[in-house]
């Protein structure tokens, strides 16, 4: 099932980041439904619907193995809830369901009798929660000595909709009632067969609306992004054997050169720059630096264009850390990992103490037996695809993390695992390694192709 919006990464080639970032929601309901949310979500930049359309609700329960790359699942029915509950519960999925509160009950009340031109007093009803007509009532002045409630949300373990369609045929039957107010659409076809007069409730729009916010909010939750500090050290790799060869105006002019190319590449980044005691230039930024970084591993263009403007090898290193001291210990080792070579070099040491470079190198793996795997191993769609060789190829083929699919792609970690899961059950990846980024805590797996050609 294709999106309603396309899939977008927000970290471009530029390494700019966008302003926000859209929450992936799956919603499963009938076609009528989907539309009814379609309407409602268009044009909202902070959502993007997966609409997950079934006949029956019990396709609910294969629908949702495709919708692993979202953040959140959003039933529109409570019948569709109960055939995917069990695969909920036991992959401890995000999700949420359209309420039946006492909102939509009231909807429905004035529907029946202002276009059914059905009087309130003889009716059966059903629901997940019969407090909610109850309090429906009180709040109507409508009397309630008639009305007849199911509600299968307390009652049984799981919805049975012949149970519920007998409950109202009893009632119709018997003379007690004139027309049923069902909240199951499964349910009014059927009484529609049996010649019994029945109207389902419509989700309004400000149900909608509540649910939306809802599964915004525990995707919200469910995030995980920490806020990294990134250090970066800058020099000349033989400043002093140049200054005895060209003298020490042409080393100042070389200084002076790349102070102004570093300092274009801080405005860019959003970084601040200054020397140290150590004729170094210094980098230090957050998130966008971050960012500029892990989009150019293979085509690093800050070092391209130092070399291009200079003719002469620099070092960089970059520490990455969730305080200033940590990054800047391990930018003090990246820097001194490019010393192992004659040529300027390019590392970065994560928060982990990885080593990540050289930064501009291109690793090589091969774009058609990777997208074969995707496909038929992994059982991942052409998109999805196209978009985790798009990260293999900008990371370099680097080990990653969930953390570094969910940073990439602006998703919840959750959903970042979901991914790995597909991956690692087709074979595609492989577990490498293991970080531990905080002092506490469970250490993160670090995976890597399994071919590498």
């Amino acid at each position: 099932m294709q999106p309603i919006i396309k899939w977008n990464k927000n970290v471009t080639q530029s390494g700019k980041e966008a302003n926000h970032v859209k929450v992936k929601i799956a919603v499963f309901g009938s076609e009528a439904v989907i539309k009814q949310f379609q309407s409602y979500t268009g044009g909202q930049e902070n959502i993007e619907i997966f609409p997950l359309v079934y006949s029956d609700p019990s396709e609910t329960e294969t629908l949702v193995e495709k919708a692993f790359m979202c953040d959140i699942y959003l039933f529109s029915g409570a019948l569709s809830y109960q055939y995917a509950k069990e695969k909920i519960i036991k992959k401890r999925l995000p999700a949420v369901q359209v309420e039946v509160d006492a909102y939509m009950i009231l909807m429905a009340f004035y529907y029946v009798k202002n276009y059914k031109q059905q009087p309130l007093e003889r009716l059966s009803i059903d629901v997940p929660d019969a407090s909610k007509v109850d309090e429906t009532l009180d709040e109507t002045g409508i009397a309630c000595d008639s009305i007849y409630t199911y509600s299968y949300g307390k009652r049984d373990a799981a919805v049975d909709i012949a149970t519920i369609v007998k409950f109202h045929e009893m009632h119709w039957k018997t003379g007690k009632v004139d027309h049923v107010l069902t909240s199951i659409s499964e349910v009014e076809q059927l009484l529609h067969a049996k010649h019994i007069p029945v109207t389902c409730m419509r989700i309004p729009n400000l149900n909608i609306k509540h649910a939306l916010e809802k599964a915004t909010s525990l995707a919200a939750i469910n995030q995980t992004n920490s806020v990294q500090i990134i250090i970066g050290y800058v020099h000349l790799k033989h400043k002093s054997a140049i200054q005895l060869e060209k003298g020490n105006a042409y080393g100042q002019e070389l200084h002076s050169r790349l102070h102004q190319i570093l300092h274009r590449y801080a405005e860019e980044t959003n970084a601040s720059i200054f020397s140290d005691e150590n004729d170094r230039f210094v980098l230090f930024g957050t998130r966008d630096m971050l960012d500029h970084i892990t989009s150019h591993y293979r085509d690093f263009p800050l070092m391209k264009e130092i070399e291009h403007a200079l003719d002469t090898p620099v070092d960089i290193g970059f520490g990455l850390g969730l305080n200033a001291k940590q990054a800047e210990s391990n930018a003090q080792l990246a820097l001194e990992t490019c010393g192992s070579s004659n040529k300027g070099a390019c590392y970065v040491i994560n928060e982990r103490g990885e080593a990540i470079g050289p930064l501009g190198v291109e690793k090589q793996f091969n774009p058609s037996i990777l997208y074969r795997s995707l496909i038929h191993k992994a059982k991942l769609n052409n998109e999805l695809s196209y978009n985790f060789i798009d990260f293999i190829e900008v990371r370099n083929n680097e080990p990653f993390s969930s953390n570094d699919i969910a940073n990439y792609y602006q998703v919840t970690k959750r959903s970042a695992e979901r991914t790995i899961k597909k991956l690692l059950a087709g074979d595609v990846i492989k577990v490498v390694g293991e970080e531990k980024p905080y002092v506490k805590g469970r250490p993160r797996k670090l995976f890597q192709l399994n071919q590498t050609s």
